[in-house]
């Protein structure tokens, strides 16, 4: 990336000033994770801190309409709204799509709606809905859609040709959900293609993207593929990544964490920035609209780098507005246990295959007790894992599980070894079959394996450079199968469990679908794994 020196009305923004808000779970010295010149610098403007706003836009290209956005931000907190509003102009001429200006954050662009461009950008917007639809929760019998509007409206999602008709009840978006609802389509049949269409106060919309398949009946084998990463900062180069990834149809996608790279829990105008500068991009919005998608998140997303934010539910205060707003922009089954005990850990079937999903942060302790999950969350893993139904168990982390993969650091598994140990031991003590690892975190993707004394092969495979720019080298640890890390790439799973021995293939896949490594792992007959 080449950077240029861009001013952005230097004298202007020197005249505001603002004190810095510091965070509970970071030291000084926190690494941001990625190198965006443009969420630095609505950090920076969230703070109040101009001067080092305009510092950090100058390594960002000039022409990019990005850089003119944050530029606007920033002009608008300097109570220039002239200025904002001719930068925004500039943003939308150079392919900014306009749902940024009506998204927000809402707040910090209030003073745009009293400009004379205002009307234009209303006349170029297509249509109430902002971001979205993004499917998810899918089920044998089910689907859950979710969207952005752009003011209060009623909304509803229905199937098109059913019959009967098939429909949700109608919901409404408001201030108080960010604009965002949540719709459920019940009575549907198992591994069929359905069409959709969304109603906004009445109106109804459709697009040929706007369609989904649900899963095989629960319970029973299936074939299905279903695709997983992480580490997926915003590269406008690389967003294709999503059109590559829509093109394998996988039944299912995996955000796995650093799914938008925020790194400031204390600034909702940060938060909010990062998500919708993803959820406006138009390759996001048609894979979403057609792939049931299920995110948990990892420290990046959730806090700071490497965030050890402790066992407490309120402290850092900024934990629940953090799990809050990453309620309003998924559409999980659920979210933990709830408003009594946040988190973003759950589990789903996809047929006779079971998903379980773990939350690494937000009860992430080295005081009184060492643990990456809290006890909660735990428990709920144990029991979850001992009354699973699944032909495999798929156990996904945020973060690695393999020993000595991210070296000397106590982030991954390697910081919680008893934690870890305790996780492993139960699925041999109490002979549960099946269990494959599945993490992000590490930029690159790989497949690896952990021997164990009293039980059978770990195999992990992992994958976080999905849109990113940093790239980590590729640790040869004991069981390393083999590890990219060259290009973007993302992980695909496909999954057959309809014969005598079901199975599962790993590829590693490319940010143009190339597939550079693959691994055949079969379920054994009698329990444990054996592998071709």
């Amino acid at each position: 990336m080449e950077f240029s020196n861009r001013p952005i009305h230097t004298m202007t923004l020197r005249a505001v000033a603002c004190a810095v808000v510091c965070l509970q779970a970071a030291a000084s010295t926190t690494a941001l994770g990625q190198h965006d010149p443009h969420r630095n610098a609505v950090r920076h403007v969230a703070a109040g801190k101009l001067e080092a706003a305009r510092k950090e836009l100058a390594k960002a290209e000039a022409d990019d309409p990005e850089t003119m956005f944050v530029e606007m931000l920033a002009l608008l907190a300097a109570g220039d709204v002239a200025s904002a509003a001719a930068e925004a102009d500039k943003a939308v001429d150079a392919g900014l799509p306009v749902e940024r200006l009506f998204a927000g954050p809402r707040a910090a662009l209030a003073p745009l709606r009293q400009s004379k461009q205002w009307r234009k950008w209303s006349a170029l917007r297509k249509s109430a809905l902002l971001h979205g639809p993004m499917v998810g929760s899918v089920t044998d019998r089910s689907a859950r859609i979710w969207l952005r509007t752009a003011q209060p409206a009623n909304v509803s999602v229905a199937v098109i040709g059913a019959q009967p008709p098939k429909e949700s009840p109608i919901a409404r978006t408001d201030a108080a959900s960010d604009y965002t609802a949540v719709l459920r389509i019940d009575g549907l049949d198992p591994q069929r293609d359905y069409r959709y269409q969304i109603s906004i106060d009445g109106k109804p919309l459709r697009s040929d993207h706007w369609r989904f398949r649900t899963f095989p009946r629960a319970g029973q084998p299936g074939e299905f593929s279903v695709a997983f990463g992480g580490g997926a900062g915003f590269v406008p180069k690389w967003e294709y990544m999503w059109d590559t990834i829509r093109a394998v149809r996988p039944d299912a996608l995996l955000m796995l964490g650093d799914n938008v790279y925020i790194d400031d829990p204390t600034k909702q105008l940060t938060n909010h920035y990062c998500y919708y500068r993803r959820q406006s991009r138009p390759e996001w919005r048609r894979l979403v609209a057609g792939t049931s998608v299920f995110a948990i998140y990892d420290d990046h997303d959730f806090g700071t780098n490497d965030c050890v934010p402790g066992p407490e539910i309120e402290s850092p205060p900024w934990k629940r507005q953090v799990w809050n707003m990453f309620r309003q922009n998924w559409v999980n089954p659920s979210y933990g246990g709830g408003p009594e005990q946040p988190g973003c850990w759950f589990d789903f079937y996809i047929g006779d295959v079971h998903f379980i999903m773990l939350d690494g942060r937000y009860y992430r302790s080295r005081k009184p007790a060492l643990s990456m999950l809290g006890p909660v969350q735990k428990a709920w893993l144990l029991k979850t894992l001992k009354q699973s139904r699944g032909s495999f168990k798929v156990l996904a982390s945020p973060v690695p599980w393999t020993v000595g993969v991210k070296p000397g650091s106590r982030d991954p598994w390697d910081g919680f070894p008893e934690e870890r140990e305790e996780v492993f031991s139960f699925i041999e003590s109490q002979s549960i079959d099946g269990v494959f690892l599945i993490a992000a975190d590490r930029h690159r993707t790989d497949l690896r394996i952990t021997s164990r004394d009293n039980g059978y092969d770990l195999y992990e495979f992992e994958s976080s450079k999905l849109t990113n720019r940093h790239t980590h080298n590729v640790v040869k640890t004991a069981g390393l199968q083999w590890g990219y890390n060259k290009t973007c790439s993302f992980a695909l799973m496909k999954f057959d469990t309809t014969g005598d021995d079901p199975s599962v293939r790993f590829e590693a896949r490319t940010i143009d679908g190339e597939v550079v490594f693959d691994h055949l792992l079969r379920l054994g007959r009698v329990g444990g794994m054996t592998n071709d």
